[in-house]
């Protein structure tokens, strides 16, 4: 069996170890549900609803086909996919997300571990992870579970944010999703477990595995035509397909 990839090393002053990280990062998202939307959208620089759909657009999503949002949290990109098509399943492992985000839209909901998806092989057209994809524990079980469900000639679509390479960029992302936006979630929301959580956030964002290792993670769970494509130097799509 392969060695497992997770998308960034332990992060201890978040919790003791690997065995941890499951329950922490259900239980702030749980704790921070409420707030959510209004802080991603500090999060986001700009990346809105619009951007969700080109993105998914760009991917190749179309009508009719069925899509699983995974990791959807409150839905927002389940809810740009339903402006697409409307046979969506949204998947989170936080009860508190699939709660806070119930009332923004009317898709079939599903509480699950990214890792252990409930669903039957060869089951969906189009699969997406919007900007979560570094709160998973192993990339290789969680692509082999993705490849599974996708129907044969299925597409894979995983949002990510991505530090800018040069040195400037690099300190003006820093400086906002570090320190700016922290600061405005825990102004808005009065709550010490938002602003811990915009600077988990960050902490995952600078550590996660190159964009190289995803797609070679990709092409080993059997997905072709692995790709990255870039938006203002820092929001990464990565696309695949089930051959």
């Amino acid at each position: 069996m392969p060695d497992s990839l997770p998308p960034h090393p332990v992060l201890g002053e978040y919790y003791g170890d690997a065995s941890q990280r499951e329950r922490f990062v259900r239980n702030i998202f749980d704790e921070t549900a409420e707030w959510y939307d209004d802080i991603i959208g500090m999060l986001s620089l700009g990346s809105g609803n619009r951007y969700r759909k080109m993105a998914l657009e760009r991917a190749g999503l179309t009508s009719g086909m069925r899509v699983l949002d995974l990791a959807t949290g409150t839905g927002v990109v389940a809810r740009a996919a339903a402006g697409i098509t409307n046979r969506i399943v949204a998947s989170d492992a936080s009860i508190g997300m699939l709660l806070a985000g119930q009332f923004k839209h009317h898709l079939p909901l599903v509480q699950n571990a990214g890792e252990r998806l409930p669903f039957p092989d060869d089951s969906f057209d189009f699969l997406t992870i919007g900007f979560a994809l570094r709160h998973f524990a192993d990339l290789r079980i969680l692509f082999a579970e993705l490849f599974r469900v996708l129907r044969p000639n299925g597409r894979v679509l995983i949002l990510e944010i991505t530090p800018p390479r040069s040195r400037a960029g690099y300190a003006v992302l820093r400086f906002h999703l570090g320190t700016v936006v922290p600061f405005l979630a825990r102004l808005r929301s009065r709550s010490a477990e938002a602003e811990k959580l915009m600077h988990y956030y960050w902490d995952t964002i600078r550590s996660c595995v190159p964009p190289e290792t995803i797609l070679d993670a990709l092409r080993g769970a059997g997905f072709s035509d692995a790709k990255r494509h870039v938006e203002l130097g820092t929001f990464s799509e990565y696309t695949a397909l089930k051959p």
